[in-house]
């Protein structure tokens, strides 16, 4: 009996799989940044973030989908004065400004509210890019030693063209150096995609 209704729900899930709305396309915007930690200044700096997405139509009335991305991300942030009290070691210059580039893996759920408007969430899996592996190996250690986002926004769907506002809130520590600070990512980021 378990077999068979094992059996039952791969069929309908194959089924309501091969049915679904597929559309990829690629992704460009903003990002206006903040690293909260007394080491840095309060304040949201500007970067970018561009990659491709995936659209998956999960409902026949197409009020739900599941949109998963691969993102690379540029954070821009500025060393507060606190930086080189806490961490004399790490800096030797003047250096105030700081560039962290991540790639990025949301997976999120997409819910229609009214005409091509939709409500957005889920997480984000992200990893400070190592320059030495590739973009393969660096996707794989998302998962593993990355920080963890979620996110809240909206997105409006016109026909090919996506426009998106969304908040991500990182969840994780993104300190490696010690524990003298806890830092966490704050991001708005607003975007224009295109689908193929």
């Amino acid at each position: 009996m378990k077999t068979k209704l094992a059996i039952l729900a791969i069929a309908l899930l194959t089924v309501q799989a091969a049915s679904a709305q597929f559309r990829l396309g690629a992704k460009a915007g903003a990002n206006l940044v903040k690293v909260q930690g007394k080491s840095f200044k309060d304040e949201f700096r500007y970067g970018y973030h561009l990659g491709g997405f995936a659209d998956i139509t999960l409902t026949n009335d197409k009020k739900l989908s599941l949109q998963p991305e691969v993102l690379f991300n540029q954070y821009s942030t500025t060393l507060d004065s606190n930086f080189k009290s806490v961490y004399q070691n790490v800096i030797n210059s003047n250096q105030s400004a700081v560039k962290l580039n991540y790639l990025s893996i949301p997976i999120l759920l997409n819910y229609k509210l009214i005409g091509p408007v939709y409500l957005q969430a889920g997480p984000a899996f992200s990893i400070l890019m190592d320059q030495s592996k590739n973009f393969l190996q660096n996707g794989g250690d998302a998962f593993t030693k990355g920080d963890f986002s979620m996110i809240g926004g909206a997105q409006i769907k016109l026909a090919k063209l996506y426009l998106s506002g969304r908040y991500v809130i990182g969840l994780a520590n993104i300190n490696d150096i010690d524990d003298k600070d806890k830092w966490k990512s704050q991001v708005i980021q607003l975007s224009v995609g295109l689908s193929l």
